[in-house]
């Protein structure tokens, strides 16, 4: 029988700001223990909270990026429930009227574009965090985050598979880490999505909701998702009824399991905050913050595409962050466009993945990379001994070519010096190439005879021949067009 998945994420992203958004207190990660939490984040008698101007900034931004409703007016509520790292009792949010309503995101999945419409972005402070570990047998409570402004995002139920989840949360990531209001950092808790699922047949009313917590890697979002997709289907399909719950990963066993019964709005018992006056932002301040934005990936991908003739796929990866976006610009000005983004979207990519760093880190510059399809283009060296120099440019073999800043002529000496003492140049005379044809073609006369008789793959192997007698240094192009000559007489 078939059935449709529906998934809506709640994701929380943590503002890039220094002090927390109702407190001084830092924000910095990894100090002691509770040596960051002041008397407002620790609910002292008698404290009262002041609202984090770049908190309600960074909010005004990211609706702006997502071409939402900023609502001139807000209101701060109070979120009651009982938990041993909630210092007050309830943690301050917003509920009925929040910063930013509506909005949409535009993702890639596969080759395929998708809009994701957004619910709401509210602010809210996060709570402290339960310490397990090296207490024997008690647990400890440090209160370094609780206070730490956080921007809730809540998406429609617009995505229906795993997939469409985990690259809905890499383009929310992607976009918080481009307008510059959240680190992004997964291991350090500043980007954390929760997943509501449920699967429901066709054309029948949503089904009841599990909400996973806390996912903190994209991978374990994915796996979370399709093991939770497979538990409640086989669950209906037996005859029971998935119970609205909250549920936990547990990437080790690869399941999900029950953390606590599902609250829903009224049972945390909102109601104003009194000791926060409404929210009111300024057209002056919205106009500001505008006007000062960087250009947004959805723009920049569509001006590639216009401009440098990229596919929308490729679009799409060279805009997955600014970094990217701006070692493309520097490499695709200089040489062929399309060119440059096949390899910084293959081989490029492929290195800083496995090794895990990021682009601003490579140790190819894009003069380098600029030099590399120069000589790809002008024909001193083949595509295929380019990866070999790829390698040893990435590995610092080229030597003065990973310097960052070098100049561009600077650069081509020695690396074009290198290539002549490599023996990496491309034999591209036609003398020399026409000699190594016909060699091969007296040695293979059964592949001659066959690709004259219409089999086509026979070519393929000729023309391996002889790219093997040139160690893969002959110019691919001149090969196949001397050899066809030769085989029509």
């Amino acid at each position: 029988m078939n059935w449709e998945i529906v998934i809506g994420l709640e994701t929380h992203a943590q503002l890039s700001t220094r002090s927390k958004i109702f407190s001084s207190a830092s924000t910095a990660f990894g100090a002691s223990p509770n040596s960051q939490a002041s008397a407002v984040d620790i609910a002292l008698p008698g404290v009262l909270p002041v609202l984090n101007k770049g908190a309600v900034e960074r909010a005004i931004r990211f609706g702006l990026a997502v071409g939402a409703t900023i609502n001139r007016r807000s209101i701060f509520a109070r979120k009651n429930y009982f938990y041993p790292d909630l210092p007050k009792g309830y943690q301050i949010s917003q509920y009925e009227v929040p910063v930013v309503s509506g909005g949409s995101l535009t993702i890639m999945v596969g080759d395929v574009e998708k809009t994701v419409r957004l619910t709401r972005a509210h602010l809210e402070e996060d709570a402290g965090k339960s310490l397990h570990e090296d207490f024997k047998g008690m647990s400890g409570i440090d209160l370094n985050r609780a206070g730490t402004p956080l921007l809730e995002i809540v998406s429609e139920p617009d995505m229906h598979s795993a997939e469409e989840a985990v690259a809905y949360a890499k383009a929310l990531h992607a976009l918080v880490c481009w307008i510059d209001i959240c680190d992004g950092n997964m291991q350090e808790g500043s980007f954390r999505c929760d997943a509501n699922v449920s699967v429901r047949r066709p054309g029948e009313p949503l089904g009841t909701r599990c909400e996973i917590k806390n996912l903190n890697s994209f991978r374990f979002m994915e796996q979370a998702i399709k093991f939770e997709v497979r538990r409640q289907i086989e669950l209906i399909e037996d005859g029971g009824k998935v119970a609205q719950e909250t549920r936990l990963y547990d990437p080790d066993k690869n399941e999900t399991r029950t953390m606590r019964s599902k609250e829903d709005a009224m049972d945390y018992r909102y109601f104003p905050d009194p000791d926060l006056l409404p929210l009111e932002i300024s057209s002056e301040l919205i106009k500001s913050i505008e006007a000062h934005m960087a250009e947004l990936p959805q723009a920049m991908r569509e001006r590639f595409v216009r401009q440098f003739g990229l596919s929308a796929y490729d679009a799409a990866l060279l805009t997955t962050s600014r970094d990217i976006a701006a070692y493309y610009e520097a490499v695709a000005g200089q040489v062929d466009a399309k060119l440059a983004a096949n390899w910084i979207n293959g081989e490029l990519s492929s290195r800083l993945n496995d090794q895990n760093i990021l682009i601003a880190d490579s140790p190819v510059r894009p003069e380098a990379l600029i030099w590399l399809i120069g000589r790809i283009v002008d024909g001193t060296i083949s595509g295929k001994i380019a990866k070999d120099v790829f390698r040893d440019l990435w590995d610092g073999k080229v030597v003065g070519v990973q310097q960052a800043g070098g100049s561009l002529s600077a650069l081509t000496v020695q690396a074009d010096a290198y290539i002549e003492k490599m023996g990496l140049k491309q034999i591209s005379d036609s003398g020399e190439i026409g000699k190594l044809i016909d060699q091969v073609l007296a040695a293979n006369e059964k592949s001659v005879a066959e690709y004259r008789a219409g089999k086509e793959k026979a070519f393929n192997a000729l023309v391996g021949q002889v790219m093997k007698a040139t160690k893969g240094k002959a110019n691919p192009t001149q090969v196949n067009e001397m050899l066809k000559a030769r085989l029509a007489k």
